[in-house]
């Protein structure tokens, strides 16, 4: 069956972003690549401060990866406040999904805390502080 691995772009914080990640998840990245990394290419010389932004971060969660990359600066910003979509993060149990929450939210805006709602599922969405929108669900009827 295919699977799902969500791609952010950041603005040149995606290290940043990532080591967080990390703190709340745990685990390690599987692969990082900085733009100094790649081949030199006589047409597309980057400048040296954009030379240790990462050209791709891989960071395994459960059976997906979250994977990322910075946007050189020749190529315009990303806009940290428009609507990217959301990653959707299902939880083991309404534990994990308070304390994915707990972390993940920190400095960023919470748009539905964290709940019960009508569909029987634990749920909250948010931005984090990064501005890469976040879904935490835990359903006890899946968990089954």
């Amino acid at each position: 069956m295919a699977q799902i691995n969500p791609s952010i772009n950041f603005n040149g914080n995606a290290e940043e972003a990532f080591n967080f990640y990390k703190s709340v998840f745990g685990g390690e990245f599987t692969k990082i690549i900085r733009f100094k990394d790649l081949p030199a290419s006589p047409d597309h010389k980057l400048p040296e401060s954009e030379e240790n932004k990462i050209m791709k971060i891989v960071f395994p969660i459960g059976n997906s990866n979250l994977i990322a990359n910075d946007i050189p600066a020749f190529m315009g910003k990303v806009n940290e406040k428009e609507n990217r979509s959301k990653i959707l993060v299902t939880a083991d149990s309404k534990e994990e999904a308070a304390k994915l929450f707990n972390g993940l939210s920190v400095g960023g805006e919470v748009e539905v805390p964290n709940e019960d709602n009508p569909s029987g599922s634990y749920f909250a969405m948010f931005r984090d502080k990064y501005g890469i929108e976040w879904m935490i669900e835990f359903n006890p009827e899946q968990s089954k």
